[in-house]
């Protein structure tokens, strides 16, 4: 969706600032510094020089699942992160790494590949760690049944957020679907019952989802809805999502300038 996908607003310094010095501040095992964002005065790293690099934006959601999957896969030594500012975009992004001009992109072996889904994926394939799908057929079968409708739930979501009128029936039934989705395997509080790539498909969305609605359309994405609630919960528990968060109020007030919301 070209209205989540892209993120066009110039952030303040100060903004960027404050992204990445709480960003660093969370309780993370191991705390990892984070670079500042890369911006048109900004001259491209050492490229193709055998570093494999994550190119992610610390604010958009879709670069967020890839950078969760290399933290929880243990990869923070191997991927090196490097930020791009999407308001101020260096030509040499496009021109020389990812002629998509989006995150995340992950430079790896003379190549540079894209689309988040697939990224992750791509770590799960090509790097050691923590598997992210079980070994179980038949949960291997639910999760790309459930990799397939996160646009269709994106959507839906961000619908209601765009509206004058109440929260929709499509957006109730959208997250009623999630809420039904974390009840089919009584083994964890996780789509999958343990902790794999769906979640980190959905968590970057969630997380949002219940801040906007919560701040714009005072609903609680959460109420009448205990799985969605232990889902929060839990994986707020796990590091490798954690240390890529971002301040609620800064993730609101951006959405809110995008969407043209008062």
């Amino acid at each position: 969706m070209q209205l989540i996908s892209h993120h066009h607003l110039r952030a303040r310094s100060s903004s960027r600032t404050r992204i990445v010095a709480m960003a660093s501040a969370l309780p993370v095992s191991p705390k990892e510094a984070l670079p500042s964002p890369l911006t048109s005065a900004s001259e491209p790293p050492p490229l193709f020089d055998g570093t494999t690099r994550l190119y992610v934006a610390y604010h958009c959601p879709f670069a967020q699942r890839a950078w969760i999957a290399r933290n929880y896969k243990g990869l923070q030594d191997k991927i090196k992160i490097v930020a791009i500012d999407l308001a101020d975009r260096p030509s040499w992004y496009k021109e020389k790494v990812y002629p998509e001009n989006k995150v995340p992109s992950l430079e790896h072996n003379n190549q540079v590949k894209g689309e988040s889904l697939d990224l992750v994926k791509y770590f799960d394939s090509n790097f050691e760690g923590p598997s992210l799908l079980p070994e179980d057929p038949a949960k291997k079968q639910f999760a790309e049944e459930l990799l397939a409708y996160t646009d269709a739930f994106n959507k839906a979501l961000y619908s209601s957020l765009l509206s004058k009128e109440d929260v929709s029936e499509e957006t109730v039934a959208a997250l009623d679907k999630i809420e039904d989705t974390l009840g089919k395997f009584n083994d964890g509080p996780f789509f999958l019952g343990q902790f794999s790539l769906v979640d980190i498909a959905y968590v970057p969305f969630i997380e949002r989802f219940q801040i906007f609605y919560s701040n714009i359309k005072n609903y609680d994405i959460t109420k009448g809805r205990p799985n969605l609630q232990k889902f929060i919960e839990e994986v707020n528990k796990i590091d490798a999502y954690t240390q890529t968060k971002l301040d609620p109020q800064f993730l609101l007030e951006q959405t809110k300038k995008r969407l043209g919301i008062a």
